[in-house]
Protein backbone atom coordinates (compact mmCIF):
# COMPACT_ATOMS: atom_id res chain seq x y z
CA UNK A 1 0.00 0.00 0.00
CA UNK A 2 1.31 3.35 -0.93
CA UNK A 3 1.67 6.29 2.20
CA UNK A 4 -0.13 9.10 2.37
CA UNK A 5 1.64 12.22 1.65
CA UNK A 6 -0.63 15.37 1.21
CA UNK A 7 1.10 17.36 -1.86
CA UNK A 8 0.46 20.93 -1.71
CA UNK A 9 -1.04 21.95 -5.12
CA UNK A 10 0.48 24.83 -5.71
CA UNK A 11 3.73 25.56 -3.78
CA UNK A 12 4.53 29.00 -4.03
CA UNK A 13 8.39 29.36 -2.91
CA UNK A 14 8.50 33.00 -1.98
CA UNK A 15 6.67 36.35 -2.60
CA UNK A 16 9.31 39.22 -3.72
CA UNK A 17 6.26 41.72 -4.17
CA UNK A 18 7.31 45.35 -2.66
CA UNK A 19 4.52 46.56 -0.14
CA UNK A 20 3.33 49.63 0.64
CA UNK A 21 1.51 49.97 4.81
CA UNK A 22 -1.78 51.33 3.93
CA UNK A 23 -2.63 51.91 7.72
CA UNK A 24 -2.36 49.79 10.87
CA UNK A 25 -5.73 50.15 11.34
CA UNK A 26 -8.71 47.81 11.30
CA UNK A 27 -6.43 45.10 12.65
CA UNK A 28 -5.80 43.88 16.63
CA UNK A 29 -5.04 40.51 17.86
CA UNK A 30 -5.75 37.77 20.61
CA UNK A 31 -4.99 34.74 22.35
CA UNK A 32 -7.48 31.94 22.11
CA UNK A 33 -7.00 28.08 22.70
CA UNK A 34 -3.39 29.13 22.96
CA UNK A 35 -3.60 30.52 19.34
CA UNK A 36 -3.10 33.95 18.06
CA UNK A 37 -5.70 34.93 16.02
CA UNK A 38 -5.70 38.00 13.90
CA UNK A 39 -8.81 40.10 13.93
CA UNK A 40 -9.81 42.34 10.76
CA UNK A 41 -12.30 44.96 11.42
CA UNK A 42 -14.85 44.91 7.97
CA UNK A 43 -13.90 48.46 7.21
CA UNK A 44 -10.55 46.66 6.92
CA UNK A 45 -11.90 44.47 3.76
CA UNK A 46 -13.41 47.76 2.01
CA UNK A 47 -10.49 50.05 2.66
CA UNK A 48 -8.33 47.64 1.02
CA UNK A 49 -10.65 46.59 -1.74
CA UNK A 50 -11.22 50.48 -2.58
CA UNK A 51 -7.38 51.30 -2.79
CA UNK A 52 -6.91 47.90 -4.56
CA UNK A 53 -9.33 49.02 -7.35
CA UNK A 54 -8.31 52.71 -7.65
CA UNK A 55 -4.44 51.88 -7.79
CA UNK A 56 -4.65 49.13 -10.68
CA UNK A 57 -6.72 51.06 -12.76
CA UNK A 58 -4.50 53.93 -12.52
CA UNK A 59 -1.34 52.56 -12.30
CA UNK A 60 1.02 49.61 -13.55
CA UNK A 61 3.76 47.64 -12.13
CA UNK A 62 7.21 48.40 -12.61
CA UNK A 63 8.32 45.00 -14.03
CA UNK A 64 5.69 45.72 -16.97
CA UNK A 65 6.65 48.87 -17.36
CA UNK A 66 10.34 47.83 -18.15
CA UNK A 67 8.85 45.45 -20.65
CA UNK A 68 7.94 48.26 -22.88
CA UNK A 69 11.06 50.36 -22.11
CA UNK A 70 12.70 47.19 -23.64
CA UNK A 71 11.11 47.28 -26.57
CA UNK A 72 11.94 50.73 -27.11
CA UNK A 73 15.82 50.23 -26.95
CA UNK A 74 15.83 46.09 -29.41
CA UNK A 75 17.20 46.73 -32.46
CA UNK A 76 15.32 44.21 -33.53
CA UNK A 77 11.95 45.67 -32.94
CA UNK A 78 10.24 47.25 -35.49
CA UNK A 79 8.57 50.61 -36.09
CA UNK A 80 5.64 49.54 -35.14
CA UNK A 81 6.44 47.94 -32.58
CA UNK A 82 8.09 50.89 -31.29
CA UNK A 83 5.15 53.20 -31.83
CA UNK A 84 2.54 51.09 -30.09
CA UNK A 85 5.13 50.90 -26.88
CA UNK A 86 5.86 54.62 -27.11
CA UNK A 87 2.67 55.20 -26.98
CA UNK A 88 1.57 53.04 -24.20
CA UNK A 89 4.65 54.62 -21.97
CA UNK A 90 2.96 57.83 -22.52
CA UNK A 91 -0.47 56.80 -21.86
CA UNK A 92 0.80 55.25 -18.88
CA UNK A 93 1.90 58.76 -17.61
CA UNK A 94 -1.59 60.52 -18.25
CA UNK A 95 -3.21 57.73 -16.60
CA UNK A 96 -0.99 58.26 -13.66
CA UNK A 97 -2.66 61.77 -12.49
CA UNK A 98 -5.19 59.53 -11.18
CA UNK A 99 -8.19 61.18 -13.32
CA UNK A 100 -8.16 58.51 -16.94
CA UNK A 101 -7.67 55.14 -16.24
CA UNK A 102 -5.23 53.25 -18.52
CA UNK A 103 -7.99 51.37 -20.68
CA UNK A 104 -11.44 52.83 -20.89
CA UNK A 105 -13.04 48.93 -20.33
CA UNK A 106 -12.06 49.20 -16.92
CA UNK A 107 -13.39 45.59 -16.27
CA UNK A 108 -14.37 43.11 -13.94
CA UNK A 109 -13.60 43.58 -10.65
CA UNK A 110 -11.99 40.00 -9.75
CA UNK A 111 -10.79 38.94 -6.33
CA UNK A 112 -8.71 35.91 -5.51
CA UNK A 113 -8.53 36.01 -1.55
CA UNK A 114 -6.28 33.14 0.58
CA UNK A 115 -7.67 33.59 4.12
CA UNK A 116 -5.85 32.07 7.09
CA UNK A 117 -7.96 29.73 9.26
CA UNK A 118 -6.90 31.68 12.28
CA UNK A 119 -8.04 35.45 10.67
CA UNK A 120 -11.39 36.44 12.22
CA UNK A 121 -13.93 38.94 10.27
CA UNK A 122 -17.21 37.83 11.44
CA UNK A 123 -18.74 39.17 8.56
CA UNK A 124 -19.35 37.82 4.79
CA UNK A 125 -15.79 38.57 3.40
CA UNK A 126 -17.22 38.87 -0.05
CA UNK A 127 -20.08 41.80 0.93
CA UNK A 128 -17.30 44.32 2.31
CA UNK A 129 -14.72 43.73 -0.67
CA UNK A 130 -18.19 44.22 -3.07
CA UNK A 131 -18.49 47.27 -1.26
CA UNK A 132 -14.59 48.56 -1.68
CA UNK A 133 -15.62 47.94 -5.42
CA UNK A 134 -18.57 49.96 -5.53
CA UNK A 135 -16.81 52.74 -3.67
CA UNK A 136 -13.95 53.20 -6.31
CA UNK A 137 -16.42 52.82 -9.46
CA UNK A 138 -18.66 55.64 -7.97
CA UNK A 139 -15.84 58.22 -7.14
CA UNK A 140 -13.55 57.16 -9.87
CA UNK A 141 -13.69 58.01 -13.74
CA UNK A 142 -14.32 54.40 -14.25
CA UNK A 143 -16.63 52.60 -16.58
CA UNK A 144 -20.06 50.74 -15.63
CA UNK A 145 -19.48 47.25 -17.69
CA UNK A 146 -21.27 44.63 -15.72
CA UNK A 147 -24.45 43.76 -17.61
CA UNK A 148 -27.59 41.91 -15.35
CA UNK A 149 -29.99 39.63 -17.06
CA UNK A 150 -33.74 40.62 -15.82
CA UNK A 151 -35.14 37.41 -18.02
CA UNK A 152 -33.11 34.81 -20.38
CA UNK A 153 -33.57 37.60 -22.86
CA UNK A 154 -33.37 40.92 -21.76
CA UNK A 155 -30.60 42.51 -19.44
CA UNK A 156 -29.51 45.81 -18.42
CA UNK A 157 -26.55 47.62 -17.09
CA UNK A 158 -26.28 47.51 -13.26
CA UNK A 159 -24.82 51.08 -13.21
CA UNK A 160 -22.62 49.85 -10.61
CA UNK A 161 -19.96 47.83 -12.00
CA UNK A 162 -21.08 45.10 -9.57
CA UNK A 163 -21.39 42.04 -8.90
CA UNK A 164 -17.52 41.45 -8.89
CA UNK A 165 -16.15 37.89 -8.58
CA UNK A 166 -14.85 37.02 -5.59
CA UNK A 167 -13.24 33.71 -4.71
CA UNK A 168 -11.87 33.13 -1.70
CA UNK A 169 -9.62 29.97 -0.13
CA UNK A 170 -8.56 28.37 3.31
CA UNK A 171 -5.50 28.47 4.54
CA UNK A 172 -3.45 28.23 7.42
CA UNK A 173 -2.05 30.74 9.84
CA UNK A 174 -3.30 34.00 10.73
CA UNK A 175 -2.48 35.68 7.77
CA UNK A 176 -5.43 36.96 4.68
CA UNK A 177 -3.23 37.42 0.56
CA UNK A 178 -4.97 38.89 -1.92
CA UNK A 179 -4.71 39.29 -5.78
CA UNK A 180 -7.15 42.18 -7.14
CA UNK A 181 -7.50 42.27 -10.97
CA UNK A 182 -9.36 44.28 -13.41
CA UNK A 183 -10.21 42.12 -16.06
CA UNK A 184 -11.82 43.97 -19.49
CA UNK A 185 -13.53 42.13 -21.96
CA UNK A 186 -10.98 42.18 -24.44
CA UNK A 187 -8.68 40.10 -22.60
CA UNK A 188 -11.21 38.01 -20.95
CA UNK A 189 -12.72 37.04 -24.15
CA UNK A 190 -9.01 35.58 -25.14
CA UNK A 191 -9.07 32.69 -22.86
CA UNK A 192 -9.36 29.51 -24.75
CA UNK A 193 -9.80 25.60 -23.30
CA UNK A 194 -8.93 23.33 -25.70
CA UNK A 195 -9.55 19.24 -24.29
CA UNK A 196 -6.93 17.33 -25.74
CA UNK A 197 -5.32 14.20 -25.22
CA UNK A 198 -1.87 12.30 -23.94
CA UNK A 199 -1.19 11.85 -28.03
CA UNK A 200 -0.46 15.75 -27.59
CA UNK A 201 2.40 15.15 -25.41
CA UNK A 202 5.27 14.72 -27.66
CA UNK A 203 7.84 17.71 -28.97
CA UNK A 204 6.03 17.66 -32.38
CA UNK A 205 2.96 18.07 -31.81
CA UNK A 206 3.08 20.16 -28.90
CA UNK A 207 5.36 22.63 -30.97
CA UNK A 208 2.68 22.03 -34.00
CA UNK A 209 -0.39 22.74 -31.61
CA UNK A 210 0.76 26.03 -30.31
CA UNK A 211 2.01 27.03 -33.75
CA UNK A 212 -1.92 26.43 -34.50
CA UNK A 213 -2.89 27.90 -31.46
CA UNK A 214 -1.35 30.72 -30.95
CA UNK A 215 -2.88 32.40 -33.66
CA UNK A 216 -6.36 32.15 -31.85
CA UNK A 217 -5.44 35.36 -29.30
CA UNK A 218 -5.22 37.59 -32.55
CA UNK A 219 -5.09 41.01 -31.67
CA UNK A 220 -8.08 42.25 -30.24
CA UNK A 221 -6.85 42.12 -26.44
CA UNK A 222 -4.45 44.83 -26.68
CA UNK A 223 -0.77 43.14 -27.38
CA UNK A 224 1.94 42.54 -26.35
CA UNK A 225 0.75 40.04 -23.74
CA UNK A 226 1.42 37.82 -20.85
CA UNK A 227 0.94 35.20 -22.30
CA UNK A 228 0.05 31.79 -19.94
CA UNK A 229 0.15 28.61 -21.19
CA UNK A 230 -1.55 25.45 -18.78
CA UNK A 231 -1.35 21.83 -19.52
CA UNK A 232 -3.20 19.92 -17.14
CA UNK A 233 -5.43 20.31 -14.40
CA UNK A 234 -8.14 17.93 -12.49
CA UNK A 235 -10.71 19.97 -14.22
CA UNK A 236 -10.99 22.16 -16.80
CA UNK A 237 -12.12 24.83 -14.39
CA UNK A 238 -8.84 25.12 -12.36
CA UNK A 239 -6.84 24.66 -15.60
CA UNK A 240 -8.25 27.93 -16.36
CA UNK A 241 -8.25 29.25 -13.02
CA UNK A 242 -4.25 28.73 -13.61
CA UNK A 243 -4.04 30.31 -16.51
CA UNK A 244 -6.07 33.56 -15.07
CA UNK A 245 -2.86 33.74 -12.32
CA UNK A 246 -0.29 33.28 -14.61
CA UNK A 247 -1.29 35.39 -16.33
CA UNK A 248 -1.10 38.19 -13.58
CA UNK A 249 2.27 37.01 -12.32
CA UNK A 250 0.79 34.78 -9.27
CA UNK A 251 2.93 31.93 -9.79
CA UNK A 252 6.02 33.32 -11.07
CA UNK A 253 7.65 31.11 -7.89
CA UNK A 254 6.59 27.87 -8.27
CA UNK A 255 8.98 25.29 -8.89
CA UNK A 256 10.75 24.56 -11.97
CA UNK A 257 10.35 20.93 -12.48
CA UNK A 258 7.61 17.79 -11.05
CA UNK A 259 7.02 15.21 -8.32
CA UNK A 260 5.51 12.10 -7.01
CA UNK A 261 2.42 14.16 -5.59
CA UNK A 262 1.51 16.26 -8.72
CA UNK A 263 2.69 19.50 -7.62
CA UNK A 264 2.24 22.48 -10.39
CA UNK A 265 5.59 23.92 -11.69
CA UNK A 266 6.96 26.41 -14.53
CA UNK A 267 8.27 24.59 -17.70
CA UNK A 268 11.04 26.98 -18.54
CA UNK A 269 12.17 25.25 -21.33
CA UNK A 270 8.87 26.31 -23.03
CA UNK A 271 8.41 29.12 -21.93
CA UNK A 272 11.62 29.95 -24.04
CA UNK A 273 9.99 27.69 -27.10
CA UNK A 274 6.92 29.54 -27.28
CA UNK A 275 8.47 33.15 -26.64
CA UNK A 276 10.31 32.14 -29.72
CA UNK A 277 7.25 30.75 -31.42
CA UNK A 278 5.70 34.28 -30.62
CA UNK A 279 8.19 36.60 -32.00
CA UNK A 280 8.79 34.72 -35.13
CA UNK A 281 4.99 34.70 -36.06
CA UNK A 282 5.27 38.25 -37.27
CA UNK A 283 2.36 39.95 -35.75
CA UNK A 284 4.34 42.06 -33.30
CA UNK A 285 2.58 44.91 -31.23
CA UNK A 286 -0.77 45.13 -33.04
CA UNK A 287 0.41 46.36 -36.59
CA UNK A 288 3.70 43.81 -37.72
CA UNK A 289 6.38 43.06 -35.85
CA UNK A 290 8.31 41.06 -33.12
CA UNK A 291 6.85 41.64 -29.94
CA UNK A 292 3.65 40.03 -29.94
CA UNK A 293 4.17 38.78 -26.10
CA UNK A 294 6.36 40.53 -23.44
CA UNK A 295 6.79 37.15 -21.67
CA UNK A 296 5.30 33.79 -21.50
CA UNK A 297 4.20 31.76 -18.48
CA UNK A 298 4.13 27.73 -19.13
CA UNK A 299 2.78 25.74 -15.84
CA UNK A 300 2.30 22.20 -16.12
CA UNK A 301 -0.45 20.36 -13.45
CA UNK A 302 -1.92 16.50 -13.47
CA UNK A 303 -4.49 15.35 -14.71
CA UNK A 304 -6.91 12.66 -15.09
CA UNK A 305 -5.93 9.77 -17.22
CA UNK A 306 -8.35 10.28 -19.55
CA UNK A 307 -8.11 14.39 -20.32
CA UNK A 308 -5.82 16.18 -21.06
CA UNK A 309 -6.64 19.83 -20.67
CA UNK A 310 -4.86 22.87 -22.36
CA UNK A 311 -5.58 26.57 -20.84
CA UNK A 312 -4.47 29.68 -22.87
CA UNK A 313 -4.70 33.45 -22.13
CA UNK A 314 -3.28 36.85 -21.85
CA UNK A 315 -2.82 39.50 -19.19
CA UNK A 316 -3.03 42.61 -21.71
CA UNK A 317 -1.20 46.03 -22.39
CA UNK A 318 -3.46 46.80 -19.60
CA UNK A 319 -1.87 44.56 -17.15
CA UNK A 320 -3.84 45.39 -13.98
CA UNK A 321 -3.49 42.96 -11.34
CA UNK A 322 -2.30 44.17 -7.77
CA UNK A 323 -1.21 42.17 -4.64
CA UNK A 324 -2.19 42.55 -1.12
CA UNK A 325 -2.24 41.39 2.26
CA UNK A 326 -3.59 41.52 6.32
CA UNK A 327 -0.90 41.07 8.59
CA UNK A 328 -0.38 41.46 12.15
CA UNK A 329 1.55 44.65 11.26
CA UNK A 330 -1.57 45.82 9.23
CA UNK A 331 -3.30 46.35 5.93
CA UNK A 332 -0.63 46.35 2.56
CA UNK A 333 -0.81 46.88 -0.86
CA UNK A 334 1.56 45.76 -3.49
CA UNK A 335 3.33 49.02 -4.95
CA UNK A 336 2.53 50.15 -8.53
CA UNK A 337 4.41 52.39 -10.74
CA UNK A 338 3.76 56.10 -9.87
CA UNK A 339 6.43 57.88 -11.56
CA UNK A 340 6.16 56.35 -15.82
CA UNK A 341 8.06 58.91 -17.10
CA UNK A 342 11.51 57.14 -16.31
CA UNK A 343 10.83 54.28 -18.52
CA UNK A 344 10.38 56.75 -21.43
CA UNK A 345 13.42 57.97 -23.69
CA UNK A 346 15.08 61.63 -23.80
CA UNK A 347 14.01 61.33 -27.65
CA UNK A 348 10.68 59.78 -29.04
CA UNK A 349 11.49 56.93 -31.65
CA UNK A 350 12.34 58.08 -34.88
CA UNK A 351 9.31 57.01 -36.89
CA UNK A 352 8.08 57.71 -41.19
CA UNK A 353 5.74 60.19 -40.59
CA UNK A 354 1.85 59.22 -40.84
CA UNK A 355 -0.51 60.18 -43.50
CA UNK A 356 -2.94 63.07 -42.28
CA UNK A 357 -6.85 62.42 -43.67
CA UNK A 358 -9.60 64.40 -43.24
CA UNK A 359 -12.71 62.38 -42.84
CA UNK A 360 -15.11 65.85 -42.22
CA UNK A 361 -14.90 65.26 -46.26
CA UNK A 362 -17.88 63.65 -48.23
CA UNK A 363 -17.65 59.60 -47.71
CA UNK A 364 -16.90 58.74 -50.84
CA UNK A 365 -13.82 61.38 -50.52
CA UNK A 366 -12.34 59.40 -48.04
CA UNK A 367 -12.98 56.20 -49.66
CA UNK A 368 -11.08 57.30 -52.49
CA UNK A 369 -7.97 58.78 -50.83
CA UNK A 370 -8.06 55.60 -48.37
CA UNK A 371 -8.24 53.65 -51.81
CA UNK A 372 -4.92 54.96 -52.66
CA UNK A 373 -2.83 53.00 -49.59
CA UNK A 374 -1.56 49.57 -49.02
CA UNK A 375 -2.33 48.11 -46.06
CA UNK A 376 -0.19 48.61 -42.79
CA UNK A 377 -0.13 52.59 -44.16
CA UNK A 378 -0.30 54.90 -40.82
CA UNK A 379 -2.72 57.62 -40.73
CA UNK A 380 -3.66 60.58 -38.45
CA UNK A 381 -7.59 61.15 -38.69
CA UNK A 382 -9.21 64.41 -38.01
CA UNK A 383 -12.60 65.34 -38.11
CA UNK A 384 -15.92 63.25 -36.99
CA UNK A 385 -16.55 59.91 -35.51
CA UNK A 386 -19.74 58.26 -34.65
CA UNK A 387 -19.34 55.96 -31.91
CA UNK A 388 -21.23 52.83 -32.02
CA UNK A 389 -20.82 49.43 -30.71
CA UNK A 390 -22.43 45.86 -29.55
CA UNK A 391 -26.09 46.90 -28.40
CA UNK A 392 -26.38 49.97 -31.07
CA UNK A 393 -25.37 47.84 -33.93
CA UNK A 394 -27.97 45.49 -32.46
CA UNK A 395 -30.50 48.47 -32.41
CA UNK A 396 -29.99 49.30 -36.12
CA UNK A 397 -29.70 45.87 -36.96
CA UNK A 398 -33.45 45.77 -35.59
CA UNK A 399 -34.90 48.72 -37.68
CA UNK A 400 -33.61 47.57 -40.66
CA UNK A 401 -35.24 44.39 -39.91
CA UNK A 402 -38.50 46.02 -39.59
CA UNK A 403 -37.86 47.92 -42.45
CA UNK A 404 -36.29 51.00 -41.43
CA UNK A 405 -33.63 53.33 -42.30
CA UNK A 406 -30.14 53.18 -41.91
CA UNK A 407 -29.50 56.01 -39.54
CA UNK A 408 -27.79 59.01 -41.78
CA UNK A 409 -24.75 59.18 -39.13
CA UNK A 410 -23.75 55.73 -39.94
CA UNK A 411 -23.63 56.60 -43.50
CA UNK A 412 -22.18 60.17 -43.25
CA UNK A 413 -19.47 59.34 -40.75
CA UNK A 414 -16.66 56.60 -40.32
CA UNK A 415 -17.75 54.44 -36.70
CA UNK A 416 -15.68 54.01 -34.10
CA UNK A 417 -16.67 50.55 -32.26
CA UNK A 418 -16.11 52.36 -28.64
CA UNK A 419 -17.33 52.98 -25.11
CA UNK A 420 -15.95 55.68 -22.77
CA UNK A 421 -15.37 55.65 -19.49
CA UNK A 422 -16.72 58.44 -17.05
CA UNK A 423 -15.81 62.40 -18.26
CA UNK A 424 -13.21 64.01 -15.67
CA UNK A 425 -14.36 67.28 -14.60
CA UNK A 426 -13.10 70.24 -17.10
CA UNK A 427 -12.75 67.63 -19.63
CA UNK A 428 -14.19 66.92 -23.08
CA UNK A 429 -13.39 63.22 -22.61
CA UNK A 430 -12.70 59.91 -20.47
CA UNK A 431 -10.52 57.22 -21.21
CA UNK A 432 -11.61 56.42 -24.99
CA UNK A 433 -9.66 53.62 -26.57
CA UNK A 434 -11.21 51.06 -28.56
CA UNK A 435 -13.11 48.20 -28.56
CA UNK A 436 -12.92 45.22 -30.26
CA UNK A 437 -13.47 44.76 -33.77
CA UNK A 438 -14.81 41.14 -33.93
CA UNK A 439 -17.61 41.56 -31.90
CA UNK A 440 -19.34 43.48 -34.45
CA UNK A 441 -18.30 41.43 -38.06
CA UNK A 442 -21.82 39.82 -38.34
CA UNK A 443 -23.15 43.32 -39.22
CA UNK A 444 -21.10 44.85 -41.18
CA UNK A 445 -22.06 43.51 -44.89
CA UNK A 446 -25.91 44.09 -43.94
CA UNK A 447 -24.81 47.37 -43.07
CA UNK A 448 -22.51 48.16 -45.72
CA UNK A 449 -25.07 46.75 -48.44
CA UNK A 450 -27.34 49.89 -47.19
CA UNK A 451 -24.72 52.80 -46.97
CA UNK A 452 -23.29 52.37 -43.53
CA UNK A 453 -20.11 51.12 -41.58
CA UNK A 454 -18.12 51.96 -45.34
CA UNK A 455 -15.25 52.98 -42.76
CA UNK A 456 -15.05 51.25 -39.23
CA UNK A 457 -12.48 52.25 -36.47
CA UNK A 458 -11.67 49.61 -33.62
CA UNK A 459 -8.82 47.27 -32.39
CA UNK A 460 -7.73 43.75 -33.38
CA UNK A 461 -8.23 41.48 -36.53
CA UNK A 462 -11.42 40.66 -38.04
CA UNK A 463 -12.91 37.60 -40.10
CA UNK A 464 -13.00 36.97 -43.33
CA UNK A 465 -16.56 37.65 -44.13
CA UNK A 466 -15.64 41.24 -43.00
CA UNK A 467 -12.75 41.25 -45.58
CA UNK A 468 -15.62 39.81 -48.40
CA UNK A 469 -17.70 42.87 -47.60
CA UNK A 470 -15.19 45.67 -47.74
CA UNK A 471 -14.33 44.25 -51.44
CA UNK A 472 -17.95 43.75 -51.99
CA UNK A 473 -19.12 46.82 -50.47
CA UNK A 474 -16.10 49.18 -51.42
CA UNK A 475 -15.38 49.62 -47.37
CA UNK A 476 -12.42 49.72 -45.21
CA UNK A 477 -10.98 48.85 -41.47
CA UNK A 478 -8.84 50.90 -40.04
CA UNK A 479 -7.14 49.82 -36.83
CA UNK A 480 -6.48 52.03 -33.76
CA UNK A 481 -4.03 50.89 -30.84
CA UNK A 482 -5.68 48.79 -28.35
CA UNK A 483 -4.15 49.96 -24.83
CA UNK A 484 -4.09 54.26 -24.82
CA UNK A 485 -7.69 54.73 -24.25
CA UNK A 486 -6.26 57.92 -21.51
CA UNK A 487 -3.81 59.69 -24.15
CA UNK A 488 -6.86 59.18 -26.59
CA UNK A 489 -9.08 60.94 -24.45
CA UNK A 490 -6.44 63.87 -23.71
CA UNK A 491 -5.22 64.48 -26.83
CA UNK A 492 -7.25 63.13 -29.61
CA UNK A 493 -10.60 63.40 -28.49
CA UNK A 494 -12.20 67.20 -28.51
CA UNK A 495 -16.02 66.90 -27.87
CA UNK A 496 -18.48 64.00 -27.47
CA UNK A 497 -21.91 64.44 -27.76
CA UNK A 498 -24.68 61.82 -27.07
CA UNK A 499 -26.87 61.41 -30.27
CA UNK A 500 -28.98 57.98 -30.13
CA UNK A 501 -29.75 55.50 -28.08
CA UNK A 502 -28.82 57.60 -24.59
CA UNK A 503 -30.66 54.46 -22.53
CA UNK A 504 -27.64 52.31 -23.24
CA UNK A 505 -25.73 54.12 -20.79
CA UNK A 506 -21.70 53.62 -22.27
CA UNK A 507 -23.59 51.92 -25.18
CA UNK A 508 -25.13 54.88 -26.95
CA UNK A 509 -24.52 56.13 -30.45
CA UNK A 510 -22.12 58.94 -29.72
CA UNK A 511 -20.15 61.50 -31.98
CA UNK A 512 -16.95 62.86 -31.20
CA UNK A 513 -14.50 65.65 -32.66
CA UNK A 514 -10.64 63.80 -32.77
CA UNK A 515 -7.93 65.82 -34.25
CA UNK A 516 -3.98 63.93 -34.09
CA UNK A 517 -5.94 60.05 -33.90
CA UNK A 518 -3.88 57.51 -35.36
CA UNK A 519 -4.98 54.47 -36.82
CA UNK A 520 -3.82 51.77 -39.16
CA UNK A 521 -5.24 50.93 -42.45
CA UNK A 522 -6.08 46.82 -41.92
CA UNK A 523 -8.67 45.98 -44.66
CA UNK A 524 -9.13 48.11 -47.94
CA UNK A 525 -11.48 48.07 -50.19
CA UNK A 526 -9.56 45.13 -52.79
CA UNK A 527 -9.77 42.62 -50.23
CA UNK A 528 -6.71 43.07 -48.74
CA UNK A 529 -6.04 41.79 -44.92
CA UNK A 530 -3.17 42.77 -42.85
CA UNK A 531 -3.68 39.78 -41.11
CA UNK A 532 -4.32 37.42 -43.72
CA UNK A 533 -1.16 35.82 -43.57
CA UNK A 534 -1.60 34.95 -39.56
CA UNK A 535 -5.09 33.13 -39.62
Amino acid sequence: MSEFKYQKPFPITKDTTEYRLLTKEHVSVVEFDGRKILKVAPEGLELLSQAAYHDVSFYLRASHLEKLEKILKDPEATDNDRFVAYTMLLNQMVAASGELPTCQDTGTAICVGKKGEDVYTGVNDAEYISKGVYNTYESDNLRFSQIVPQTMLKEKNSGTNLPAQIDIYAETGNKYEFLFITKGGGSGNKTYLYQMTKSLLTEENLTNFVEQHIMDLGTAACPPYHLAFVIGGTSAEANLATVKKASAGYLDHLPTEGNDGGQAFRDLEWEEKITKICQESGVGAQFGGKYFVHDVRVIRLPRHAASCPVGLGVSCSADRNVKGKITEEGIFLEQLEKNPARFLPKEAPHLKDAIELDIDQPMDKIREELSKYPVKTRFSLRGTLIVARDMAHARISEMLANGEEMPQYFKDHPIYYAGPAKTPTGMASGSFGPTTAGRMDPYVNEFQKVGGSMVMVAKGNRSQQVTDACKANGGFYLGSIGGPAAILAKNSIKSVEVVDFPELGMEAVRKIKIEDFPAFLLVDDKGNDFFAEFK
